[in-house]
């Protein structure tokens, strides 16, 4: 009997070693302000391209409801809202950038559900626009915001990438937020369109910086990188120089959205997709199923079966 029970526990020793030793699924979510898809595909990003590559590309990603009724604006409040909470504005509450009555305590940001699941979960968030921080992603364990006085977003921007390339080298997080805004600050200036230099070398910069995280990331064991899912979104395309108001406007309403990774499927899809979807793919991904009593708004789109 003495002999049998040692023969259990070293097969229950064994097992649970085996099953700690799997690798841990990860997220990277690549939030790039402003960005129009016509305006990606004219600009070279050979770095965003790769990720395109390597996954699932939608081209036509709406930033509004179905049959919306509610009276949000088509900017950044609302549209970060939708993406990193997984629902849409009839229930987070964001209308505009004043954040006037969020309702994040009832539909929190992507964190608080995954830490709700796996509380060992680490997340980290770095942005430029100082509400991704200060408003929706308050619950990261590492939190940096690089917003300046000047408004230069090309710099801020690369102080974040900064900030992120040190961090993954130190630790890659069970969930990071990595946002750049200095494409929506160009389209302002002069002009969302992929006929405007200017617009177009600030998504080329941006790019540059995706291809020094994702170095960091090829730096990682081959394990953790089969891992990890990359998701790259926007907020809201644009319009001459602004984006508000852009309700009935294509221009402004289409986004896209790249599923990237090991377990993506690969190739340009033709299929509806919102802004919503991207929580729901991330806890997909990471093998969360979401309860019903959360409210999820979105889908997992382009994750291999």
């Amino acid at each position: 009997m003495r002999l049998l029970t040692l023969t259990a526990l070293c097969l229950f020793a064994c097992l649970t070693s085996s099953r700690s030793a799997e690798p841990e699924r990860r997220v990277l979510i690549i939030g790039i302000d402003g960005c129009r898809p016509d305006a990606l595909e004219a600009a070279r990003t050979p770095h965003i391209d790769r990720l395109i590559a390597q996954g699932a590309y939608f081209a036509d990603t709406d930033i509004r409801e179905p049959d919306a009724t509610d009276d949000a604006d088509t900017v950044s409040g609302p549209g970060w809202s939708n993406l990193l909470t997984g629902v849409w504005p009839d229930k987070h509450g964001v209308l505009d950038n004043k954040f006037t009555e969020p309702r994040y305590e009832q539909y929190p940001h992507l964190f608080a559900r995954v830490k709700s699941q796996r509380p060992a979960a680490t997340t980290a968030s770095f942005s430029t626009w100082a509400p991704i921080l200060e408003k929706i992603t308050t619950q990261a364990d590492i939190g940096k915001n690089f917003a300046n006085a000047e408004k230069d977003y090309a710099r801020a921007d690369r102080e974040a990438t900064d900030a992120c390339l040190r961090q993954f080298k130190e630790q890659l997080p069970h969930v990071t937020v990595f946002y750049q805004g200095q494409i929506d600050e160009a389209g302002h200036a002069h002009g969302f369109h992929p006929t405007v230099p200017e617009y177009i070398a600030a998504i080329e910069q941006v790019d540059t910086n995706v291809g020094d995280v994702l170095k960091a990331i090829d730096a990682q064991p081959e394990e953790v990188r089969r891992e990890l899912l990359v998701i790259v979104c926007t907020d809201h395309g644009g319009l001459g120089l602004s984006h508000g108001g852009g309700r009935k406007e294509s221009d402004i309403r289409r986004t896209f959205l790249i599923v990237s990774g090991a377990r993506a499927r690969k190739g340009r899809i033709d299929e509806e997709t919102w802004q919503v979807d991207v929580v729901a793919t991330a806890l997909a991904h990471l093998g969360i199923e979401p309860p019903a009593e959360w409210g999820l708004d979105g889908q997992p789109r382009g994750l291999a079966k």
